[in-house]
């Protein structure tokens, strides 16, 4: 970061000459618009990393979460039960649908949604849940599938933040019968911003192709053909397509993630060591039958800590923080009173400390040591 020496930033991408030698390639093509080639081949190494048979790469996340309810017919008079705490982006999907969000609360350990506050929500307008991987911790999918099989709902992965992750021994990606990926800067893998959306089922990944290119088979499956093709337009889709120069860097990205995980794994571990007796903060906790992304360390303060002068604290000496996610069901534009207590509580007692796989041990140990020292300021 140019600029800021001696500054221990939040996130950092991890980007260098093999994203810039692929991005040079599809220059050299000619095809830099989206669902070309590049985009073809991120896809089919995609699908092989999450263990699925189809995946298609879109602009972002939200756009991917979109488009599967719309593969799942979600509109008018729906409602989706969503995890409460997250970005806003996987409720205002539901929204984009004309369906209503219903947030479920979460479980105080792990953040993710909780199963029995999903059963309890479960009425006769209720068509599917989207569960939510918590800063790249997967959610108790085994609980939510069986759930959402007893219901005949439709169960989604909000896998923003979890491309690495495991649960029981799968990869984020497989754990519900359709998931979406972020490829935004602060994730592990990242291209700026992109996304992709994942799945087994052919008819499914197929209506996500068709709605993510206006609704009509991609200009380069066209590019080929001998006859002059005219397209028929049949339905109102969307012009969500990933561009090729976006690919590009994902597929070295993406050859990279064990890699990028791996480091920050080890950053995690560090930090574990360092804050493992301050007192005045938890750090995060990782069930033995998963393991996370680690897209983010989030730490919760204790409730007599001051958030926001531990904050000040650690920005006045240039260290990247900032509050873990948001408590959905208290933004304004989802106009809904139900509670959904843990996840306000984690929402007013998180905090997200320097996480990326460019962050150096020292940068680490500098960030846990002002960590403690600010907390102690704070109470």
């Amino acid at each position: 970061m140019s600029g800021m020496s001696g500054a221990v930033p939040l996130g950092r991408p991890s980007l260098g000459a093999a994203e810039l030698a692929a991005v040079e390639e599809v220059f050299r093509s000619g095809w830099v618009a989206g669902a070309g080639p590049a985009c073809r081949a991120f896809e089919e190494e995609f699908a092989e990393a999450c263990g699925v048979g189809h995946a298609v790469a879109v602009a972002n996340c939200t756009a991917g979460l979109h488009l599967a309810l719309l593969g799942y017919g979600v509109g008018q008079g729906d409602e989706v039960i969503v995890a409460d705490y997250t970005f806003p982006a996987t409720g205002h999907a539901v929204l984009y649908t004309g369906a209503t969000p219903v947030f479920a609360d979460v479980l105080p350990d792990t953040a993710t949604v909780d199963p029995e506050a999903v059963a309890a929500l479960i009425g006769p307008r209720t068509v599917g849940i989207i569960a939510v991987d918590a800063a790249g911790m997967p959610a108790d999918y085994e609980a939510l599938g069986a759930l959402a099989e007893r219901h005949g709902l439709f169960l989604v992965e909000d896998a923003a933040c979890a491309a690495g992750a495991t649960y029981r021994g799968r990869p984020a990606g497989s754990l519900a019968p359709v998931a979406a990926f972020s490829f935004h800067g602060r994730k592990g893998i990242t291209c700026g911003e992109g996304g992709a959306v994942v799945t087994d089922d052919a008819d499914l990944a197929a209506k996500v192709r068709k709605l993510a290119a206006f609704g009509l088979e991609s200009a380069w499956s066209r590019q080929g053909r001998t006859e002059l093709p005219i397209p028929v337009f049949d339905q109102a889709g969307y012009n969500y397509k990933l561009s090729d120069v976006a690919a590009a860097i994902m597929r070295v990205q993406l050859s990279r993630l064990p890699e990028l995980v791996g480091r920050r794994r080890a950053v995690a571990d560090t930090y574990a060591a360092l804050l493992a007796d301050a007192d005045g903060l938890a750090a995060p906790v990782e069930p033995d039958d998963r393991t996370t992304s680690w897209q983010s360390y989030i730490v919760t303060l204790a409730p007599d800590v001051d958030r926001g002068k531990v904050a000040a604290h650690l920005r006045e000496q240039e260290i990247g923080c900032n509050f873990g996610t948001y408590a959905s069901h208290v933004q304004p534009v989802y106009g809904t009173t139900a509670p959904c207590p843990v996840s306000a509580d984690l929402f007013a007692r998180h905090l997200a400390i320097p996480m990326h796989s460019e962050l150096t041990d020292a940068e680490a140990e500098r960030v846990a040591i002002a960590l403690r020292k600010a907390v102690e300021n704070a109470r």
